[in-house]
């Protein structure tokens, strides 16, 4: 009889065993108070009891079972945690990294674009510097002979030759330095150095390069002193600067 109980119980656990995951504790309970409320006068039916109460000693086994899948969640879990801070940390890294190309980019580009617009002002500068220099000599060469030969002229008569000869921005450079060397006498002679003219060129035979008549004609010195300004300082003006620093040019 004992034996056919014992082989009961284990059959019930057996049973119970692979049903635990799914019952509850208190179905169990409820199952053991359903056996108590009975007829407790046979022996099989505290046997019974017995193995129902031997079922509750097994619940903790699927409550470990509980746990370990939490557990196993949460570790789950934790590591999409730290999938997902990765995947951040390396997008904003990415895009760290492509705004500062794109900064340097823009920063080549707008350096390359400067150094073309200085470059580019320069050339300008250069060519216009260039098309005054041929403008100044060319109009001292076509300007010398249009002027009638007279056997004298007026201070007047001098500066109107002077400004038809020389470019008009660079008119009052050469006058400045006319002022300083002749006051405007075309027959003007340092009495020590020989210096002659308007520009008191020295010796004066030099203004022969301009003309013959370099002695008593005001025209032929003008032409030789723009030619002389241009050649040596780039323009009366800056003729006119050295004049200024150092007082003689």
């Amino acid at each position: 009889m004992r034996a056919m109980l014992e082989g009961n119980r284990v059959s019930r656990i057996s049973v119970r065993g692979f049903a635990v995951a799914s019952a509850t504790a208190v179905t169990t309970v409820g199952a053991v108070v359903g056996v108590a409320s009975g007829d407790q006068g046979t022996t099989p039916q505290v046997e019974a009891t017995a193995a129902d109460a031997t079922l509750l000693a097994d619940i903790p086994a699927g409550h470990n079972v509980q746990a370990q899948t939490a557990s196993l969640t949460q570790q789950a879990d934790t590591q999409s945690d730290a999938a997902d801070t990765a995947a951040k940390k390396d997008a904003e890294e990415a895009a760290r990294k492509q705004a500062a190309e794109d900064a340097t980019s823009k920063k080549e580009a707008a350096d390359a674009a400067a150094k073309k617009k200085v470059e580019e002002k320069a050339e300008k500068d250069a060519a216009e510097r260039e098309k005054k220099e041929e403008v100044s000599s060319r109009s001292a060469a076509r300007d010398a002979s249009d002027f009638a030969v007279k056997g004298s002229y007026t201070t007047a008569e001098v500066q109107a030759m002077a400004r038809q000869m020389i470019p008009g921005d660079q008119f009052q450079c050469f006058s400045n330095i006319v002022n300083n060397e002749s006051t405007w006498d075309y027959t003007a002679t340092n009495a020590s150095s020989g210096a002659y003219g308007l520009v008191q060129a020295l010796p004066g035979t030099k203004m022969a390069s301009a003309g013959a008549d370099w002695r008593t004609n005001p025209a032929t010195q003008i032409k030789w002193g723009l030619g002389y300004m241009n050649e040596r300082y780039g323009s009366p003006c800056g003729a006119w600067s050295f004049w200024q620093a150092n007082q003689w040019y």
